[in-house]
């Protein structure tokens, strides 16, 4: 083998070890009982000693696993552990209020805040995914929370632009009302009036439209 293919295979090999190390017998179990949202298993194997934290072969946690099925009785049950991480991203760079926040799992996402899970992050953040989605109640709650209405993405793009071209309006306008910035443009050049343009909201193009023209 070459040394530079050789020196990929060994790099990619170390980059799974993490993985491969975290996932035994119980923690095996318990990823399989996260996806089968069985409460009841999850508590055993937690009580047996399976790390909360392991991963499966796509770098998942149970936790992950349980917030995406939306799994009530696997939520639950994982947020009993003290050990568990609650600001684990998985390798999209999700972290469980993420998840929570996208599907609007308000109960959740006071949970997860209560065990220290962060509001604000680098890149996507809990409000930009918050913002996506069409209740504006997850987005109220980390407004409240403090969350950066201009937190940038890795493209450029803000909670104020995701909520003008695919989240609910009343997200948009609440932004707008809490102080977020509508001149902002992310790297394509594109403010939350032109997301809002192409979705086709002109009452809300408008007010994006009023709300640049009046910032100093």
């Amino acid at each position: 083998m070459r040394p530079r293919r050789f020196a990929r295979a060994l790099l990619a090999a170390l980059c799974l070890l993490p993985l491969l190390a975290g996932a035994g017998p119980d923690e095996e179990a318990l990823l399989h009982a996260a996806r089968l949202d069985n409460g009841y298993r999850i508590g055993v194997l937690l009580l047996r000693g399976a790390d909360p934290n392991a991963r499966d072969a796509h770098g998942q946690t149970p936790l992950h696993i349980a917030l995406k099925d939306e799994g009530e009785k696997a939520v639950k049950s994982l947020l009993t552990h003290p050990g568990l991480d609650v600001n684990a991203a998985n390798p999209a760079g999700e972290t469980p209020l993420m998840l929570a926040a996208l599907r609007g799992r308000l109960d959740w996402a006071q949970e997860l805040a209560k065990r220290g899970a962060a509001i604000n992050r680098e890149g996507w953040t809990p409000l930009h995914y918050a913002c996506s989605g069409p209740d504006d109640g997850m987005v109220a709650w980390l407004i409240a929370q403090g969350a950066e209405l201009d937190a940038r993405s890795p493209n450029g793009s803000t909670p104020l632009m995701l909520a003008a071209g695919y989240g609910g309006i009343s997200s948009a306008e609440r932004l707008l009302k809490a102080g977020a910035d509508a001149t902002l443009r992310n790297e394509q050049g594109l403010s939350a009036a032109d997301f809002a343009e192409r979705a086709g909201r002109d009452k809300l193009v408008r007010q994006l439209r009023q709300a640049m023209a009046d910032k100093p």
